[in-house]
């Protein structure tokens, strides 16, 4: 350790070791030296700055040994909540993690909510202004941050994104109020979940009813409707949906797409998983195959409410056939 130029350079090495032998090399080290080493590993992890290429090249400097890809990278989390209690003692070891969350809060304001899931987020977010919702989207990971939008209602969801587009115009002071009055807001729906959405309720149900015999599914059934039938509607229409597909046997799922017109099934197929597709095109004649590929070569890009419509149009006759008790599913 002694030979390497800097704090920050043995920082990076830590970072390319294992968490055991990181472990080991800090045991012969100044507490205070340990405590800096840790400010500036806290610092990297919150702002993710993190050079892989650089920690390969300090830790080849380091020891030939390392140059294994099989060595399993050092966890800075790990080492922060775990490794520092080893080499300082639990005591010294709180009091260093609060210095740490103290700093890295005041340089990185929004670091909790990066560390929130989904569903915190959105539930903390909710009945917040625009504004606000896009300041914490705009410091989200893309892909988060799109998991959160898709949550949002439509409205919302509008507002948020025309925010996004004038980010650069938030002032500083701002945004660390709208982090703070976030951060706090995400105390209270710490481990919470978003409910589930009522289609998955009821395409639960009704993958029970679709097991069960015929007969008495049926009077089930017909004991929904009499209480709501749009909801014994719904019910019975997701006991079959587009993606159950890939699981009909090849028999059933020949006879029911004898009666499906070609374009509807060319707009249907359109942006459709590899599987489903590949399912469809095996198990049609080479004829309405021909049809097919016309008809895609024709075609212009189709609303997402048409696709919709032509989906449903293919998966009608499987419905029928599943009520009638002669669709047959392959065994998984």
């Amino acid at each position: 350790m002694a030979k390497l130029v800097g704090l920050r350079k043995a920082a990076t090495l830590l970072m390319g070791l294992d968490a055991i032998t990181a472990m080991e090399l800090l045991k012969s080290r100044p507490p205070e030296e340990v405590e800096e080493i840790a400010l500036l590993l806290a610092q990297v992890d919150a702002a993710g700055t993190r050079d892989v290429k650089e920690e390969d090249k300090v830790a080849k400097e380091f020891c030939d040994i390392l140059k294994s890809k099989h060595i399993q990278r050092f966890s800075i989390k790990k080492f922060l909540n775990e490794m520092l209690a080893n080499v300082l003692g639990s005591n010294k070891a709180e009091d260093i993690k609060t210095k740490i969350l103290n700093t890295t809060l005041q340089k990185d304001p929004f670091i909790d909510i990066r560390a929130a899931t989904t569903d915190e987020l959105v539930l903390a977010l909710k009945g917040q202004h625009s504004q606000s919702i896009a300041a914490v989207l705009g410091e989200l990971s893309t892909q988060k941050s799109q998991e959160v939008l898709e949550l949002l209602d439509e409205e919302t969801r509008s507002k948020t994104v025309f925010r996004m587009t004038t980010l650069e115009n938030l002032r500083p002071e701002m945004k660390r109020r709208i982090a703070e009055m976030i951060s706090e807001r995400l105390k209270e729906f710490k481990g919470e979940i978003l409910p589930e959405d009522q289609t998955q309720t009821l395409r639960r149900l009704a993958m029970v009813l679709g097991g069960m015999k015929t007969q008495m599914r049926d009077k089930l059934l017909e004991d929904v409707c009499e209480k709501d039938e749009e909801i014994g509607k719904m019910v019975r229409n997701l006991m079959i949906t587009w993606d159950d597909i890939t699981t009909i046997a090849d028999r059933s799922l020949q006879e029911c797409l004898r009666s499906v017109d070609a374009g509807k099934m060319a707009i249907a197929l359109f942006d459709a998983d590899a599987d489903v597709i590949e399912k469809i095109r095996s198990n049609i004649s080479e004829r309405a195959a021909s049809m097919l590929d016309e008809e895609i070569s024709l075609m212009q890009e189709p609303l997402e409410d048409e696709i919709l419509e032509a989906r449903d149009e293919i998966v009608t006759p499987l419905r029928e056939a599943n009520e009638a008790g002669t669709l047959r599913i392959e065994k998984q």
